[in-house]
């Protein structure tokens, strides 16, 4: 065990943020006990960058209009992008089609149940493999998201933030925190501790369980020096674009005309670089010059 970590310190840590997830998780749909693994690959990718309030609802639809890897599989990738809705980073709903179209392909329909299958799926990264690997089938395997960074960073290293970039310590770090049982509520509740009480903004240290164990806090919440954290800016920028436009395809019934995605934003060339990035991205289908539509609805 590291010095950095003695044994007794991760056993009580685990146990407490454990004890305080059972007591406060928030009653997330996925997270009923008779979720499919096909319905928890589905929330990993939603929530990837977006509110689970936002993606509650579509997760929901979803699964109505797609319960299986088979029936999205069966769709044109046209209609996933149709039912994204305001999720964000649309071609996650194209790499989820891949992903369903691959299940059928290499798993008889199914979602794959371990890591190494998980990863190899298009689309899938390291977070999302471990994550559907962990909630969905009890895979013994270390998770990282941005609010397990942050809360480990806190709570162990002593510092405000994370670096930018994953680092190996962090990747360490992590696995010593693994419990030997109880892993997968480890990676549950250490991921909701950082999403509702140790948050970016406004961490709510007067309500903290373990702020008594907080090395952050014990030296006296320094704050962070690290390299630049990127920020989020959305009004008039190239992802705000390519959202209005998508909203007019989404929202037709075929192939649209030049002229109504001119409708969606007056600048020129802003416009027509987005469009163009849209195209690339696969997001659209240009029939012709003056035609446009999702993918599979030409």
């Amino acid at each position: 065990m590291s010095t950095l970590l003695p044994e007794a310190r991760r056993d009580d840590l685990v146990a407490r943020l454990n004890a305080w997830f059972l007591d406060a998780a928030r009653p997330l749909p996925w997270r009923s006990p008779d979720t499919t693994p096909w319905g928890i690959f589905l929330s990993e990718v939603m929530s990837q960058q977006t509110p689970v309030a936002r993606v509650a609802p579509i997760w929901q639809e979803w699964l109505e209009r797609w319960p299986t890897p088979s029936d999205l599989a069966a769709a044109a990738p046209g209609e996933a992008v149709r039912h994204w809705g305001r999720l964000g980073y649309p071609r996650r709903a194209l790499r989820l089609h891949d992903a369903a179209v691959t299940m059928v392909e290499r798993h008889g329909g199914e979602v794959p149940s371990t890591h190494d299958e998980l990863l190899a799926l298009p689309g899938v990264g390291e977070y999302t493999a471990a994550a559907v690997a962990s909630f969905a089938f009890g895979e013994r395997v270390t998770v990282i998201d941005t609010n397990i960074r942050r809360v480990e960073a806190r709570t162990v290293t002593g510092v405000e933030f994370p670096r930018p970039n994953l680092s190996a310590a962090e990747r360490r770090l992590a696995a010593l925190l693994l419990p030997q049982d109880d892993h997968v509520l480890w990676n549950a509740a250490s991921m909701e501790f950082g999403a509702v009480v140790c948050t970016a903004k406004a961490p709510a240290c007067g309500t903290c369980p373990i702020i008594d164990a907080c090395a952050w806090q014990l030296a006296g919440a320094p704050v962070y020096d690290g390299p630049a954290r990127r920020g989020q800016a959305w009004a008039g920028t190239d992802r705000m674009v390519r959202g209005k436009l998508l909203a007019v395809l989404r929202e037709a019934h075929g192939p649209v005309e030049r002229a109504r995605l001119d409708e969606a934003w007056d600048d020129d060339a802003q416009r027509e670089r987005c469009l163009s990035s849209l195209i690339t991205d696969g997001l659209v289908d240009p029939i012709d010059d003056e035609l446009f539509a999702l993918p599979g609805h030409r």
